[in-house]
């Protein structure tokens, strides 16, 4: 991410949201949510050019979802940079219940109404069996608060999900997602969140100038 450095003295924190790069699920666009598919290989291209993008940015910490698909494009970064990614349950993406596994047109088969709901007004509380709005949103703004609050000043980089950075993202605006993505997250991108003096403010959205020679994916349901 080409972010100037924060100014002498200040007492600035920039969290490094990273969206995992391609899965298989990704690739066969299946509904992944807290569902642990690996990369793909497009995904391991794409996490490897991620890595070699952050070589020589230093890193105050670096964390990452625990599952598969975050870790292992956090274990590429750390290949590149010599990091060492901790593992954080908190910042995995939101658990959508029986919809797991599945495509859009499986759900608009198998749950009528709750998918005609959806494209009518997304929320993650019509998803059967899933965490929900409230409770996945609240979730991530503790992480973020927690991880701002560990690292008062200085870069940190954060690998995680599509739907993590949503709402983080509305978080800074004072919205709630509640399922509507109104930006562009793609896998393997860089978002950044800075913090200074209490207040907190958007950086940089959805940069993907390191995937050039790789396929830049759009965003999935989870």
């Amino acid at each position: 991410m080409e972010a100037a450095p924060p100014a002498p003295g200040s007492r600035a924190a920039r969290l490094f949201l990273v969206r995992h790069g391609e899965s298989t699920w990704n690739f066969e666009h299946r509904i992944q949510g807290q569902s642990d598919p690996p990369l793909s290989d497009e995904g391991r291209l794409q996490a490897e050019r991620l890595g070699r993008r952050l070589i020589g940015q230093p890193f105050a910490g670096f964390y990452s979802s625990d599952l598969k698909r975050a870790l292992e494009t956090a274990g590429a970064i750390a290949a590149a940079t010599g990091g060492r990614p901790e593992p954080i349950k908190a910042l995995r993406e939101i658990y959508l219940g029986e919809w797991e596994g599945l495509r859009t047109e499986e759900l608009a088969r198998r749950f009528p109404e709750a998918w005609r709901a959806w494209i009518a007004e997304p929320n993650w509380d019509l998803v059967p069996g899933g965490e929900g709005a409230e409770r996945f949103e609240t979730r991530v703004v503790g992480a973020v608060d927690a991880l701002f609050a560990r690292h008062p000043r200085g870069d940190v980089l954060v690998v995680t999900h599509g739907g993590v950075i949503q709402v983080a993202l509305q978080s800074v605006l004072g919205r709630s997602s509640r399922g509507l993505f109104v930006f562009r997250i793609q896998n393997a991108s860089i978002t950044m969140i800075e913090r200074r003096n209490g207040r907190v403010v958007i950086g940089g959205v959805n940069d993907t100038g390191h995937l050039e020679a790789a396929r830049v994916t759009e965003p999935g349901l989870a």
